[in-house]
């Protein structure tokens, strides 16, 4: 499945938001493979926060000037918030960018796989926790709240622009995957 994920990401042409307004920022959409199936890894921000707090996301931030590019910001903030170093992420592809509609950031969305078991620890200033949700529990729509446009596993609400981007990498997989096969 990750090739095939590899392959639908390469064939998606990445829609790109250019708007001098809102500050650029980049997410990391981990996944990995555990017990026979493929898990998408969150984190859930901490009340220390300035923006989102306590809220479920991907890892990741705002772009620094000393970030080469977003994708080395995706990276970065992965490291800072999760301690996920570079070399173990393999990128797959990108997303369309998505916008936040309260505090102004443009998010680029960039797939990655990473290995399991990660030893994985949080900030704790930044981030209060990493968690992860199969994929086949994100596909199945009867997991998907239409009304309020979230997805809740175990308490955790996935809504906002983290909601979007997962919603937009699930429907590509969803459209691709018939077309490939």
């Amino acid at each position: 499945m990750k090739q095939q994920i590899e392959e639908i990401l390469r064939h998606h042409e990445k829609k790109k938001i250019i708007d001098e307004n809102l500050r650029a920022s980049a997410v990391l959409i981990p996944l990995f493979y555990n017990q026979g199936q493929y898990h998408v890894l969150f984190t859930e921000r901490s009340d220390e926060v300035n923006f989102h707090k306590g809220q479920v996301c991907f890892p990741g931030g705002t772009q620094e000037p000393s970030d080469s590019s977003l994708l080395q910001t995706a990276l970065r903030e992965s490291e800072e918030e999760i301690s996920l170093k570079a070399k173990d992420v393999e990128i797959l592809g990108e997303l369309d960018d998505s916008i936040t509609l309260t505090s102004n950031y443009v998010i680029s969305p960039f797939v990655a796989f990473i290995p399991h078991p990660q030893s994985l620890r949080t900030d704790g200033k930044e981030v209060k926790e990493a968690f992860s949700v199969p994929l086949s529990f994100l596909m199945d729509e009867a997991n998907f709240n239409q009304d309020s446009y979230t997805y809740e596993y175990e308490g955790h609400i996935i809504w906002g622009a983290t909601a979007r981007i997962l919603g937009q990498f699930i429907d590509l997989l969803k459209s691709e995957s018939e077309t490939l096969q």
